[in-house]
């Protein structure tokens, strides 16, 4: 009968954060979801893509792409406590880079 693994066979890897890259192509996926393939053929959504200017999201799609942060990264992201920090003001200036930060630093 084997004993109790070693704690280097216990320990796993730690898996590495995911670059802004990779966090970038998954929120590109998440708006397609949120706002559909249709609106987006025509924008192309990098890092200072503006979600009110550029991609005019309305609040109910906000918490659509919340619901969507969560399920894809748990409470790790918390994105209602994030924009819950910002004042009207910086809510309507949001662009995907900054978000792209936000979970990159909320997952490292």
């Amino acid at each position: 009968m084997p004993g109790p693994p070693s704690t280097e066979q216990a320990a796993a890897p730690a898996a590495a954060p995911p670059t802004s890259d990779e966090v970038l192509a998954e929120v590109r996926s998440l708006l397609v979801d949120v706002i559909g393939d249709d609106f987006l053929l025509d924008t192309e959504i990098e890092l200072d893509t503006s979600f009110n200017e550029d991609l005019e999201l309305e609040s109910i799609e906000f918490v659509a792409l919340s619901e969507r942060l969560l399920e894809r990264y748990g409470s790790q992201v918390d994105f209602v406590a994030w924009m819950a920090e910002m004042d009207l003001d910086e809510i309507i200036a949001l662009t995907v880079g900054e978000l792209v930060d936000f979970i990159v630093t909320s997952l490292s």
